[in-house]
């Protein structure tokens, strides 16, 4: 039972507590899926890189670093936050286009991924 279901918040409104904790999870998500990225790269150059692709590869590590770091710092701070504070998240997510981040961040799911690893990822924008 979520935080929100005992405090008697509106139906707009959630315990942030809970909220982050979904934020951090759906942080975690993303750092695995670029870290994803790596190995295929070097597969496709068969390991030959070249300095720029180096630089690209450093650029992949130092994104996920920063994703996990965001993570576990919200995760922290979440820890100090009261469980009776709310937020009406209704128009953030209004605001997110990936359907099944939306139904994460909205639904109150926080374990697993919220883009199932094993099929495709669904919604894309193309130039």
């Amino acid at each position: 039972m979520h935080i929100a279901e005992h405090a008697g918040f509106s139906a707009f409104e959630e315990a942030l507590p809970d909220v982050l904790m979904r934020v951090v999870s759906e942080l975690h998500d993303v750092a695995y899926l670029i870290e994803r990225i790596e190995p295929e790269l070097l597969e496709v150059t068969s390991g030959a890189v070249s300095h720029e692709g180096m630089k690209l590869l450093q650029g992949i590590d130092l994104a996920v670093q920063k994703t996990r770091g965001l993570a576990e710092f919200i995760d922290t701070i979440t820890g100090s936050i009261p469980l009776d504070w709310a937020v009406d998240v209704s128009t953030a997510l209004s605001l997110v286009k990936l359907a099944e981040m939306q139904k994460a961040l909205g639904a109150g799911l926080r374990h697993g991924h919220s883009q199932p690893l094993d099929k495709a990822s669904g919604d894309i924008d193309l130039f």
